[in-house]
């Protein structure tokens, strides 16, 4: 539970704050104002980067790796030394994404002291600046055919034959797809999905939604495709263990599942797909799948932030990634050259 003390500040208001705790230094002399400045501007960095009205006590490990992931990715702007590039499109590099981490960790370090977040979100990051783009590989969206080949294995798992020796009630591949198909084609956070209900599920004129409880007191309701209620449907109906526990996703003792066997249970399921497909993967990583391939079929902005439960539209940045080819594809499909001349 939050403590009553507890400050929620928006990103904006915290950081608004700190630096002018960090200009006031610059008077007594406990801070050059060159390095005071460069305080302040990787503060404003970080405000773009979560977005201003973002309450600050929200922010998760998770969040702090995709923004550090977007700062590695912004150009730098200036020129740089050769083979980085062209001018103006380079990347941050190791010491400016060195820098900037250290900048908002000091931010976050007095926001733990000032009462404005509960846990510091720094000491659950995952991301250096050596890794490669800034973020672990499963932690980045899967390709479209990787994420067909974990979809498609999830499909098939409720047709597979029992393994020898386990009972009936041991068998879990139903809930296992449902676990893969809400994470790949609806992308919620992990805490989200285990804190799930069954009384979470409900229908609206023949459409089968998700009421997802989010981050910050957040509710939204997402409408499931239609291959994802099926399956959940049959779930409800064959695989769910019948116990007093209302959680949706339930281990086959009945006891509610926790973050980590979702894990397990993605890299169960990945056993299963072709080599040729298999990338191992988080879920975080298939929330960027969601996101990435949203985005990339030209799917509404606002209708993406809405199915992530995001409050505002500049965070979308952190949970895009690029795809190899998708630049070809979105020129050849040109909508100025679609149809003939002079019609």
């Amino acid at each position: 539970m939050r403590p009553a003390e507890l400050d929620r500040l928006t990103v904006a208001e915290a950081a608004d704050r700190y630096v002018e705790l960090v200009r006031a230094k610059t008077l007594t002399g406990g801070l050059s104002a060159a390095t005071a400045e460069v305080y302040a501007r990787d503060v404003a960095t970080l405000v773009a980067l979560a977005g201003e009205r973002a309450v600050l006590d929200d922010l998760t490990g998770e969040d702090v790796d995709a923004i550090l992931l977007a700062f590695a990715r912004k150009p730098d702007g200036r020129g740089g030394r050769a083979g980085q590039g062209p001018p103006g499109d380079r990347r941050q590099s190791p010491s400016s994404q060195a820098r900037f981490r250290r900048s908002i960790s000091a931010l976050f370090k007095h926001a733990a002291l000032a009462g404005w977040v509960q846990i510091n979100p720094m000491t659950q990051s995952t991301v250096t600046a050596k890794e490669r783009g800034g973020l672990r590989p499963q932690r980045r969206a899967l390709t479209r055919e990787q994420a067909q080949g974990l979809i498609g294995a999830a499909r098939t798992l409720p047709q597979e034959q029992p393994e020898e020796g386990k009972r009936r009630d041991q068998r879990m591949e139903l809930r296992d797809a449902v676990i893969v198909l809400l994470l790949s084609t609806m992308g919620p956070r992990v805490s989200e999905l285990v804190r799930a209900n069954v009384e979470d599920f409900f229908t609206n004129d023949g459409v089968r939604y998700w009421r997802i409880f989010g981050k910050g007191g957040r509710t939204r309701d997402v409408p499931l495709p239609d291959d994802v209620a099926r399956v959940l449907q049959v779930y409800l109906e064959q695989g769910r263990p019948e116990v007093a526990d209302k959680a949706l996703l339930l281990s086959w003792r009945g006891r509610r599942l926790a973050r980590g066997d979702v894990q397990a249970v993605i890299d169960r399921v990945q056993r299963r797909v072709d080599p040729d497909q298999r990338r191992s993967v988080t879920p975080h990583g298939l929330r960027h799948t969601t996101a990435t391939h949203l985005l990339a079929d030209a799917v509404d902005m606002d209708a993406v932030r809405r199915v992530l439960g995001h409050s505002d539209l500049s965070t979308l940045g952190r949970y895009r990634d690029e795809l190899p080819g998708e630049l070809e594809v979105a020129m050849r499909a040109h909508p100025l050259l679609r149809g003939k001349p002079g019609r």
